[in-house]
């Protein structure tokens, strides 16, 4: 379930503005809102990281984990065709993380390809054993695009992928940037329009971090040492209780 951008919205307003402190623009808060997201996000993987050396436990609803994985799995895209061969395979504007590289034969049968660096990539040449084959084939990453080889039955012995179609990934994608859409009424206050609004595509349960994250955004913008003051409180005090 997505995060309600207008209840965030509402709510940082709400304390933000509290006792005429100050007011957010909707247009600061669209900037405020999508580096949160994101540095939440980011976060996901620096805590699994961290978690993932600690034991576990057999509760499923309280294992960190667990629950970092249900988050990051909201953003996980599967089966994605990369189309065309232009000097390689260009991977998708919204990627975040590869996941999977995979080769396809055929309809019905794939092979996953082994990620190798550029440096390892030259050594595999100059070694007929470790050289790819039609069932091992590899790739590797150059900026935006990936290169696959596969097997050959004549010298060299292996050949780049150039074939539309034949090369598939899983990845992690970029959450999509949110907005809070709005009109102007005759006295120029902005309201809300649902209709050119977009969501924080984030689990629900991370509106309150939300919330927060974006405060301390807007307390260093505005100066204002009790917004960020609040935020920053909010924030530590989650911090310690989930990393007790």
């Amino acid at each position: 379930m997505a995060v309600n951008i207008n209840t965030v919205y509402t709510r940082v307003q709400s304390i933000a503005n509290k006792e005429q402190r100050g007011y957010i623009t909707p247009l600061e808060f669209n900037r405020f809102a999508n580096q949160a997201q994101l540095e939440i996000f980011e976060q996901y993987f620096y805590d699994l990281d961290q978690y993932l050396r600690r034991p576990g436990n057999d509760t499923r609803h309280a294992d960190a984990v667990t629950t970092l994985q249900e988050r990051i799995a909201l953003f996980e895209v599967f089966d994605t065709d990369l189309g065309g061969y232009s000097s390689g395979y260009s991977l998708p504007a919204n990627l975040h993380k590869l996941s999977t590289v995979e080769r396809f034969v055929s309809s019905t049968e794939s092979h996953e390809c082994e990620a190798v660096t550029k440096k390892d990539f030259r050594l595999i040449l100059k070694s007929n054993i470790l050289l790819p084959t039609d069932s091992n084939p590899i790739y590797i990453r150059e900026g935006n695009k990936v290169k696959v080889f596969k097997g050959k039955a004549t010298t060299p012995f292996y050949e780049e992928v150039t074939s539309t179609g034949s090369v598939k990934v899983n990845f992690i994608k970029q959450p999509t940037a949110v907005s809070w859409g709005f009109v102007l009424d005759p006295s120029n206050d902005a309201l809300y329009n649902s209709g050119s609004s977009t969501d924080f595509e984030l689990h629900g349960s991370e509106e309150p971090n939300l919330v927060i994250k974006i405060l301390e955004l807007a307390g260093v913008a505005m100066k204002a040492a009790d917004v960020y003051q609040i935020g920053d409180k909010e924030n530590t005090e989650d911090i310690q209780q989930q990393k007790a």
